[in-house]
């Protein structure tokens, strides 16, 4: 970001107008991170080990109790971090609609219900959220920031592949089908959907861009009430994720329950392996 000195000696009225008006909006989105960072950072010193008080914590920043609890109170919520640090764009593999003669890839119910699940997660935290279709044969594109990825491998084959960054699970196919594997142990997570059941497991985890600059979230159903399912368990648990994961890279499967009669209404989720953390 530019000096006030450095903006203020710009002799073209125009060009000195613009560029304060960009220089301000960028010192304006630093200030609401460096806030949500200072929130994050009190509340952690009031948890394990030190829980210190809020009148300590007054003491420390040389403020009074009262401006305390409002840094602790105002501004965006700090698990929005979870999600990313700016407008959110979710990817999502569409399909090709049998009986249809143009090119067009159309997305599956459950699928955009789980944008719209995320979408409106995004807003009660201070983010906003846009969504894209990406088209058959799946080639989404991973290098980019605040990026959150729906679907499984069927559908955006590619993310098979950079799942292998995941040591302990990702998704493989036999002649059974797609599912859900611990490499280590080998314990598969096979959808009960497919065995008649209304319930399907989901995919959550947080990957390696291809680029090594980042990373992104990935929600991925073994079928798409897996993830509907999984994105409402990430609406229900943000506060607990961020608490325990920040912006870390790990991975997780959830089990979701579904309506037989209307299998986008999410009747339960729950996690059934740990938050396995990854290295790096």
């Amino acid at each position: 970001m530019r000096d006030v000195a450095d903006v203020e000696a710009l002799t073209d009225a125009r060009e000195r107008a613009l560029t304060a008006h960009k220089v301000i909006d960028e010192y304006q989105a630093a200030v609401g991170e460096l806030s949500r960072v200072r929130r994050t950072a009190l509340e952690e010193l009031m948890g394990d080990p030190t829980k210190m008080t809020q009148t300590q914590l007054a003491e420390m920043l040389d403020v009074s109790r009262s401006r305390v609890s409002q840094l602790l109170s105002a501004g965006t919520r700090p698990e929005k971090a979870f999600l990313g640090a700016g407008k959110l764009t979710l990817a999502i593999g569409g399909k090709f609609e049998v009986g249809r003669s143009d090119p067009g890839a159309v997305l599956s119910a459950e699928a955009f219900a789980a944008y719209e699940t995320l979408a409106e997660l995004a807003r009660s935290v201070g983010l906003d959220a846009g969504y894209e279709v990406v088209p058959p044969p799946g080639h989404v594109h991973l290098n980019r920031p605040n990026l959150i990825v729906l679907t499984n491998p069927r559908l955006l084959p590619f993310l098979s592949q950079v799942m292998e960054a995941d040591p302990h699970l990702r998704y493989v196919e036999d002649e059974r089908g797609w599912y859900i594997q611990e490499p280590d142990t080998g314990k598969e997570y096979r959808s009960p959907r497919d065995s008649g059941e209304c319930a399907d497991y989901g995919y959550l985890g947080r990957l390696p861009r291809p680029d090594g600059k980042g990373s992104f979230l990935y929600i991925a159903g073994t079928h798409a009430q897996g993830t509907l399912g999984t994105a409402r368990y990430v609406a229900e648990n943000l506060t607990e994720l961020h608490r325990e994961l920040k912006s870390r890279r790990f991975s997780a499967v959830i089990l979701c329950r579904y309506d037989a009669k209307d299998r986008r209404k999410i009747l339960s989720t729950e996690r059934v392996t740990p938050l396995f953390k990854h290295e790096g």
